[in-house]
């Protein structure tokens, strides 16, 4: 790693992996469409999917992220909202919901490979993702990337407690730490925070949970781009002003 002086420039630069360096969204709004078919037999609602985002986003606590909290939530909103009366039959076609999820191939989107080789050409890299941690392990292992990393990270959570203590980990500071992903929320709003850097990489669909973000003081350390084709630019530019940018 560099030098603490926060005027080294960036020193490590993390990627987010479901839905910046693959499809991963895709499959749970597919699921959830499902979902909401299979109620739409005991009830006529046209909250459902709201309804299973309450029971998610309170169950985060309990089941944390990816598949198999989805599952759990499904059932759980699935008994409720038909008041106990869904049968057996459509409980286990939700678990199948879930197994789905769970099996679906990895899909690097576009210009991915070559962007994150890119970067690890200049920079020590870090994949830094939440969720199931065997399910993790698959997608990664799978998506043919893991030897661009230095290391895996695989979080509960992706806060400012939990980038503080990666950067401690990693002995950089804040300012030496660029993160690269779709969630404004959980890749760029804490990164920004503590005082880092953030490339925001927006998907075409998002859980309503990642985009309940505030940037707060940290919008010039943060730049918006369509593709990781622009990354490479992106970081120079970013570890440029990186340097200029006065000591805390």
């Amino acid at each position: 790693m560099n030098s603490n002086d926060p005027r080294s420039g960036i020193a490590l630069v993390a990627f987010d992996a479901d839905d910046t360096l693959w499809r991963s969204q895709d499959y749970f709004d597919d699921a959830q469409a499902s979902f909401e078919r299979i109620i739409a037999q005991y009830v006529d609602l046209g909250d459902v999917g709201q309804r299973l985002y309450a029971y998610e986003k309170h169950n985060i606590a309990f089941f944390g992220y990816g598949a198999k909290g989805m599952a759990l939530s499904m059932v759980e909103a699935a008994v409720d909202i038909t008041e106990a009366r869904i049968s057996g039959s459509d409980i286990k076609r939700i678990v199948t919901l879930a197994k789905d999820l769970l099996r679906h191939p990895v899909e690097l989107l576009p210009d991915v490979r070559e962007a994150v080789a890119a970067v690890a050409a200049q920079h020590p890299l870090v994949l830094i993702t939440k969720g199931d941690l065997f399910h993790q392990e698959t997608k990664v292992r799978d998506s043919g990337l893991s030897d661009l990393f230095r290391r895996i990270e695989v979080v509960s959570e992706k806060d400012p407690a939990t980038y503080a203590r990666l950067f401690e980990e990693f002995g950089i500071t804040a300012a030496q730490f660029l993160m690269v992903g779709n969630s404004l929320r959980s890749d760029i709003a804490p990164v920004l925070e503590l005082g880092g850097w953030g490339v925001h990489v927006p998907y075409h669909t998002t859980w309503a949970h990642e985009t309940e973000a505030e940037l707060g003081q940290g919008q010039g350390r943060i730049r918006t781009i369509d593709s990781l084709a622009a990354l490479p630019q992106t970081l120079q530019e970013l570890d440029i002003q990186s340097r200029l940018q006065p000591a805390p």
